[in-house]
């Protein structure tokens, strides 16, 4: 099978490729009014077309789109919150400071302590952890905050005998489940609800009922999957003397402050509003505090130029994680980018993609919307970015097909959400498929059929919401 990067380079010659055939677009924006503030909207019926192709060149010198320039550009493009160079740096640090927290064996000397009394059946864990991690996708909106706990949970996992897989579902695969489903997620729901004009969490009920069963379904193919694949004679640190001796102090003030960090990031994200920057700097200042500790007390034989070979190490691990950011993000920049007010191929595919579903039955119509919003998703995977892009289109066009914009907003969420977890333009994915030592199609052969029972779910949801007017 091709390797991750080869699938994204096919990806982006096909992005290329549209250039000479498909005529770019724009839009116009208009003001409008919410909750006493002005904001710019995209105006639906302002889409044309512009004269011309976007075909680019091979290379470019003066900073204009070119084939060649995709990679270099898609690695700098976007802001240091959300962009790829913010989440490529987060990705280099946070492993590093992983790197620095494993380093001084705390961690695989707790789980031994708690596996020695007798705590080895990980079922419970494994419920526990796809619950608390769904809860934050749905909560917060959790999603590249994901990393880090990857990277600390995989040799937990192992230990235990589970693989890496396992590992990925019961974090990221979580959040996900929650992010789709979610009844507050401000990156998502709020957004869209907003763009729709309808009250703020408002559909409570139904997304409530929605989230526990797409939950439940989650956890059930997580224990089914898990006991598969579960070997308990996996783990070759069991017997390590380094890893198998007590608990010292030492590990327990390291452990504490991973605990400590941990609350912190919790209440920053919910209360602060903390992202991508202060989280990583969180992350750092937990692998400053742990090389502080495990250099004092020389666990598992650390000095200081050991720490900082260890925070090397950590963030060198996750380099490719971090270029397969760079990579996919080069895709939208061969399309043109997404600012709605320049041409753009991705605005093409906005408009061609919205008049498709015209004229269908109205649960047809809906469900054509979650199919929409699932390709498109592809192209665009930010919660916040998909919502600006395409519900100003989704919201009047469901007025007109005669379905509510609550059912409008619901499509966007579960296409928005769901695809996540398997489209290679994902950057919190790479960054969890990386940090978990995972090949996208590795994943994508486990995951084939999970996805497919969460979209017929999906699908379910959005047609019964249709037939019954959810509002």
């Amino acid at each position: 099978m091709p390797d991750t990067y080869l699938v994204i380079a096919a990806v982006a010659l096909c992005a290329y490729a549209l250039g000479f055939f498909l005529p770019p677009g724009l839009f116009s924006l208009v003001d409008q009014v919410r909750d006493g503030a002005v904001v710019q909207v995209i105006d639906p019926d302002s889409f044309r077309f512009v004269e011309g192709s976007l075909s680019l060149p091979l290379f470019s010198s003066d900073g204009s789109p070119a084939l060649f320039n995709a990679i270099f550009e898609g690695m700098v493009s976007g802001s240091r919150t959300g962009g790829a160079v913010g989440i490529m740096a987060f990705i280099l640090l946070t492993g590093g400071a992983f790197g620095v927290v494993l380093a001084t064996g705390s961690v695989n000397r707790g789980l031994g302590g708690l596996i020695a009394r007798g705590n080895s059946d990980g079922r419970v864990l494994l419920c526990s952890l796809f619950l608390v991690f769904s809860l934050g996708g749905a909560v917060f909106g959790m999603s590249e905050e994901t990393i880090p706990f990857v990277i600390m949970l995989v040799p937990v996992m192992k230990r235990l005998g589970y693989d890496n897989v396992t590992t990925l579902l019961v974090t990221f695969i979580a959040t996900q489940v929650g992010f789709a489903t979610s009844w507050m997620n401000p990156f998502s729901v709020a957004i869209a609800q907003g763009i729709a004009q309808l009250p703020l969490l408002s559909g409570l009920p139904l997304r409530l009922g929605m989230w526990s069963v797409f939950t439940l379904f989650g956890i059930a193919f997580t224990l089914r999957y898990s006991a598969r694949t579960r070997n308990p004679d996996l783990p070759g640190e069991a017997a390590s003397p380094s890893h198998g001796t007590g608990l010292r102090w030492a590990d327990r003030l390291v452990l504490a402050a991973l605990a400590a960090t941990i609350v912190w990031i919790i209440w920053g994200v919910v209360f602060a509003g903390y992202y991508l920057p202060e989280i990583a700097t969180q992350f750092v200042i937990l692998g400053i505090v742990a090389g502080f500790i495990g250099t004092c007390f020389r666990l598992d034989g650390m000095h200081a130029n050991g720490a900082v070979q260890a925070f090397r190490q950590g963030a060198m691990d996750l380099l490719p994680a971090a270029l397969v950011v760079g990579f996919a993000r080069g895709i939208v920049f061969l399309l043109g980018g997404d600012d709605p007010t320049r041409p753009s191929l991705m605005n093409t595919l906005l408009f061609y993609g919205s008049e498709s579903i015209n004229g269908l039955p109205d649960w047809l119509a809906a469900w054509g919307m979650l199919c929409f919003q699932s390709v498109f998703n592809f192209f665009v995977t930010s919660g916040s970015g998909q919502a600006a892009l395409t519900m100003p289109l989704m919201a009047p066009l469901s007025d007109l097909i005669g379905v509510t914009r609550q059912v409008a907003v619901l499509a966007f969420q579960l296409g928005d959400g769901l695809t996540n977890m398997i489209v290679p333009t994902s950057a919190s994915l790479m960054g969890c498929l990386g940090a978990a030592r995972l090949d996208w199609l590795q994943w994508l052969r486990v995951a084939r059929w999970f996805f497919l029972g969460l979209l017929v779910l999906a699908s379910a949801f959005v047609v019964l919401a249709t037939i019954f007017g959810y509002h």
